[in-house]
């Protein structure tokens, strides 16, 4: 939904905005946004959302960086909501148990506010040791297991939560809570010291709740519409069920929506999709009573031909396919973000098995790696200004 325009909290307001919040620049490279107009997000606004993109913060100027002055450019003229792709995490905020680094975080918090754009909150928990910080994987809760864990966790959304809590208003709580192997939650130093995965994220819902009475409170997971997601479908279904059984106060679904064509169906000529089992699934959770956000939209191309015009038509036609699915469900649809605007700085480029096997980029952003817009922009207006 369209959130009410909010204002940083006076310790962030105080820092200096010009070191972080660079202006626009008029020379470099031409940046193209495509022939629609207006942008994407005000499109997505005609129907109560927001349009947006995950960004980084670094001060060399480089990838999608909000002090990359190209890329900036693009997120002004498209988007409303931006995310820290990895600088709210706990292993960016979370140097020791017992200190604190916010100043990357608080650099993109700036440069939102400055820029008049919404923020989300990525993650107050992402529930997978591999990305704990190295200090909280092997740490000694001491003889009080239990209470030690939960001061841990709870410390931690309060002091993080809080010092966003005038601008963020929708939060990923929690974020990939399911093995994909054992389809069950995972374990942690958290949940083996607190007893069960299930009393780690409840206990972080029911904290994010205490310090944010008024925000959407998500959980995120990585799944999409592909049939090799049924399984992992299933058991988020479990998952989402048994907090609602509990009371858990979990708001909405996070939809991550890396969708993919590590083959072609022959009938469609993009990648395989279950229509009919995404709709049971998304019926599933909006008849719970959960909302639902694309939070970390893209496209994997593997299965495509090499040349580039090709591509980017099978990967818009693949998008179009997607959004006009989900938004049969526009009811329930809150804010769409993607996960990156620039091929150039999209994950999916040194993320395997989505990086190509013949050494191209992956081109599954809106944009191309020399700041032009690609079939997929237009797709994605053409589905904001229908809806």
């Amino acid at each position: 939904m369209l959130a009410k325009r909010r204002h940083v909290l006076a310790g962030l307001a105080a820092l200096p905005v010009g070191a972080c919040a660079p202006g626009l620049r008029t020379d470099g490279p031409a940046v193209s946004i495509g022939n629609a107009k207006p942008g994407l997000d005000a499109m997505a606004q005609q129907g109560g959302r927001r349009f947006g993109s995950a960004v980084a913060w670094n001060t060399a100027g480089t990838g999608m960086s909000v002090s990359n002055p190209d890329y900036a450019r693009i997120l002004s003229a498209e988007c409303g909501i931006i995310v820290a792709e990895n600088e709210m995490k706990w292993q960016a905020l979370r140097p020791s148990a017992e200190t604190y680094d916010f100043t990357a975080a608080d650099a993109i918090a700036r440069w939102a506010n400055a820029n008049a754009m919404e923020l989300r909150g990525h993650t107050l928990l992402w529930h997978r040791p591999q990305w704990f910080p190295d200090w909280l994987n092997a740490y000694d809760f001491g003889a009080n297991r239990m209470r030690e864990a939960e001061r841990v966790l709870t410390s931690h959304i309060r002091t993080v939560a809080s010092r966003y809590a005038s601008q963020i208003s929708s939060w990923d709580v929690v974020n990939e809570a399911i093995d994909h192997e054992t389809r069950a939650p995972i374990k942690t130093s958290l949940s083996r010291a607190m007893g069960s995965a299930e009393a780690v994220i409840d206990l972080a819902f029911h904290t994010a709740r205490e310090v944010l009475p008024d925000a959407q409170l998500v959980y995120n997971d990585y799944m999409s519409w592909e049939p090799a997601h049924s399984g992992h479908c299933d058991d988020v279904l479990r998952l989402l069920e048994g907090m609602k059984a509990r009371g858990v106060p979990c708001d909405a679904l996070g939809i991550q929506s890396h969708i993919e064509m590590f083959a072609l169906d022959a009938a469609t000529g993009v990648g395989p999709y279950d229509e009919a089992g995404w709709r049971r699934f998304l019926d599933e959770v909006t008849g719970m009573g959960y909302r639902l956000l694309i939070t970390e939209f893209d496209v994997k191309d593997q299965a495509l031909p090499g040349d580039q015009g090709t591509r980017d038509a099978k990967v818009a036609e693949f998008t179009r396919r997607y959004f006009e699915l989900m938004f049969d469900y526009a009811d329930h649809l809150d804010d769409v973000l993607a996960w990156g605007m620039v091929d150039a700085y999209n994950w999916l480029q040194y993320f395997d098995p989505a990086a190509r096997t013949d050494g191209l980029e992956v081109r599954g952003t809106p944009y191309d790696s020399s700041y032009a817009a690609k079939p997929m922009r237009e797709t994605l207006a053409a589905t904001f200004s229908d809806n």
